[in-house]
């Protein structure tokens, strides 16, 4: 594989890593074999660091693929906490609201996701990358300032109930969509559209384009896919 004219790789991005850290290793591990200082890289369609899921990465030439790559339809697999809020609808807050859940059945679940199929007006997190005035939402956040973004629309493409649990309230979907979507404003979303609060808990990209995750490399492997794909220098 020639890395410095340009291949594109696919990585299973681990929990609690940024995409940007993902890449950065990857980009690390890949110049020290090749012996160059800096190998040209990016990245395709940003996961949030609590997600994990398809990564994929460019480098040399590739690169210019980048844009084409982030409009390519996405699966997901969530796991919803119903009755309850965070400020960035996952976990890396802890809960700043509760709501009651007794009224929430499995068929009320399966009558409220249809409502988010097809075109679907969305509003980003607070806590995203979105810019405002050339600066990420989540850093104004961080700093106490208010935001207000707008909503977008999407595309959902599919959207399915995979598990519910009435015990715990948890409840998992599987989502196709386009670009843009944050399954943490849908997770948001849902919630209120059953009369609750929900947030994240877990998320996987388990498909990006034609690349499915069982078939992206681990970080923790790539060094060793790495020496199997070039010359050792």
């Amino acid at each position: 594989m020639d890395f410095i004219e340009g291949e594109i790789i696919c990585l299973n991005k681990p929990y609690g890593m940024s995409s940007f850290g993902a890449l950065a290793r990857a980009r690390t591990i890949l110049s020290r074999k090749l012996g160059v200082k800096r190998l040209k890289t990016g990245h395709a369609g940003t996961l949030d660091p609590l997600a994990t899921g398809v990564l994929i990465l460019c480098t040399g030439k590739k690169t210019k693929q980048i844009e084409t790559l982030q409009y390519h339809s996405k699966e997901y697999t969530a796991t919803l906490q119903l009755g309850a809020t965070t400020p960035s609808f996952d976990r890396e807050h802890t809960v700043d609201h509760t709501f009651p859940t007794a009224h929430i059945t499995r068929e009320l679940i399966l009558r409220t996701l249809p409502m988010f199929l097809g075109e679907i007006k969305q509003i980003p997190p607070e806590y995203s990358a979105c810019k405002i005035d050339g600066q990420r939402a989540y850093k104004l956040m961080r700093k106490g300032q208010n935001v207000e973004l707008k909503p977008k629309i999407l595309q959902i493409d599919e959207i399915e109930l995979t598990h519910f649990d009435s015990r715990t309230m948890q409840m998992g979907i599987r989502v196709v969509c386009g670009k843009g979507t944050y399954i943490r404003a849908l997770a948001r979303d849902i919630g209120q559209a059953l009369g609750s609060g929900a947030f994240l808990t877990e998320l996987c990209r388990t498909r990006l384009g034609e690349v499915r995750v069982e078939d992206c490399i681990a970080l923790d492997c790539f060094e060793q896919w790495v020496d199997e794909h070039v010359e050792v220098v």
